[in-house]
């Protein structure tokens, strides 16, 4: 308002000019020459008044112009001065929201700090195991399109680096790829659970059975039949059986064909393109094949591949590689839910609103747990659970403590009961998308704190390690 005034001014001052020459400004200069003549003596004449007039217009042009430089001066201070006012209240308004702002947002910045809860950058990497797994398995269906190796199916990442989130630091996080296994032609799978009951897991041996090949609505003349023709027949014409190279009797055995695909990897290394930027070591395994990839820079990526056969159409697999403990006879495969729970983790990355904090959580609370009798996949069951009780919408980065706070009482709840339910049986909330076996909806939950059932001991000690972690994670900063 004050600029728009000033320039009103100006421009009044100089319309005043420039309407009136003849009358006010002929008027003043008539009024100082009268008064000059009469103290001048010396000047006379019209040449000394031309002179002198020449002089007063030239005065009176440096006085006007003067004024008008001060005017504008003066406009452009004011501007100044109201910017900087407009500014300081802005300052004062944004200082104002801040401290409006609820203090579960300083709280989450410090949890952030503690704990390092920015999830490590795992995509970049993850597509480069995946590029690598789908090279390899490229190769192997061509070195083994005439054998009767088992058929190496595309890879499917599993555990938590390949679900978003990571409870390890950056260098020590494990790629984990499961290559599903089918039986190659003039053969068949058939799953026999064994009832030894000493597994936790159900597991199951993995029958390998020869089909005839001379029959069907398609047969296959280049393949001859292993029930229909003789064995020198088949010895003279074909190559060895599945039987006879990767099983132990008639069972598909994990050590074996770990050992296989190890010495595959091996000699097909310096055909894919990834041993052009990688250099690679394959490291010990009994059940799986573990690589080391070292890039020229001398960053590492760990890779564990784990063979695996799906039952029936279903997101559950049976597993090569024991967990935990666990080491049974390398003919029994270990039933696995890491598929389905992939795939779960998937589904809520698609319905979830931006910046949801769930990966954080577990990101948080994994580290949180570390060292303590509670299981990283205890706290993943439990927030799975959660994320099927509570709305997604309730999941936004600012609710990222109280999300926190039902964990933990949710797990705090299970130790006291000694019960915490696995996800993937009798679970009525199961999202339609996850294929299970028919069985699994009827059946008993399987207790995740059945060891606690068994010795009361243990719990009392979970028990207070749970509450002096509690306490540490909120008064210990």
């Amino acid at each position: 308002m004050i600029t728009l005034l000033l320039l009103w001014l100006v421009q009044w001052i100089l319309n005043y000019i420039n309407v009136y020459p003849d009358e006010v400004l002929n008027q003043q200069r008539t009024q100082m020459l009268q008064e000059l003549a009469h103290s001048t003596v010396e000047l006379s004449g019209e040449s000394g008044g031309a002179v002198f007039l020449t002089t007063l217009q030239q005065w009176l042009f440096w006085v006007i112009a003067g004024v008008l430089v001060l005017l504008l001066a003066l406009c452009w201070w004011l501007k100044k001065r109201i910017c900087e006012m407009d500014s300081s209240r802005d300052s004062e308004s944004e200082e104002s929201e801040e401290e409006e702002q609820p203090a579960e947002m300083n709280m989450i910045w410090i949890f952030s700090k503690r704990f390092q809860l920015s999830v490590p950058k795992l995509a970049s990497r993850r597509r480069v195991v995946q590029e690598l797994l789908s090279d390899l398995l490229q190769v192997s269906h061509s070195l083994f399109s005439d054998s009767f190796f088992p058929v190496l199916e595309p890879a499917i990442g599993v555990g938590s680096a390949c679900e978003g989130w990571s409870p390890h630091k950056e260098e020590d996080i494990v790629y984990f790829m499961f290559v599903p296994l089918k039986p190659p032609p003039g053969h068949a799978f058939h799953l026999e659970p064994e009832a030894t009951g000493q597994m936790p897991q159900t597991s199951m041996r993995i029958r390998v059975e020869q089909e005839c090949t001379c029959t069907g609505k398609q047969p296959d003349q280049s393949i001859l039949c292993f029930l229909h023709h003789s064995a020198e027949e088949l010895k003279r014409n074909q190559v060895t059986s599945l039987l006879h190279t990767l099983c132990t009797g008639p069972y598909l055995d994990g050590e074996k064909i770990a050992l296989w695909f190890q010495t595959f990897v091996i000699s097909a290394w310096s055909v894919v393109p990834q041993s052009r930027h990688y250099s690679m070591k394959v490291l010990p395994s009994c059940r799986s094949c573990k690589m080391r990839l070292v890039k020229d820079s001398g960053r590492s990526l760990f890779v564990e591949i784990v063979f695996s056969v799906q039952q029936g159409d279903s997101d559950i697999f049976l597993s090569s590689q024991p967990t935990g403990a666990q080491f049974p006879p390398s003919t029994t495969w270990l039933e696995s839910y890491a598929v389905a729970e992939a795939k779960f983790f998937r589904q809520v990355a698609m319905q979830a609103p931006p910046r949801s904090c769930h990966l954080k959580c577990l990101r948080l609370c994994a580290r949180l747990l570390e060292g303590s009798g509670i299981s990283v996949y205890a706290l993943k069951t439990t927030v799975m659970h959660l994320l099927t009780l509570i709305p997604l919408s309730e999941w936004q980065h600012k609710y990222l403590l109280m999300r926190v706070d039902d964990i933990m009482h949710y797990l705090r709840c299970c130790l006291e009961e000694k019960r915490l339910k696995h996800f993937f049986f009798g679970n009525e909330d199961m999202p339609a998308e996850i294929s299970l076996p028919p069985d699994f909806q009827e059946a008993q939950p399987l207790n995740l704190f059945q060891h606690l059932v068994q010795d009361p001991a243990a719990q009392t000690k979970a028990l207070k390690e749970f509450d002096d972690l509690q306490y540490y994670l909120y008064f210990g900063f």
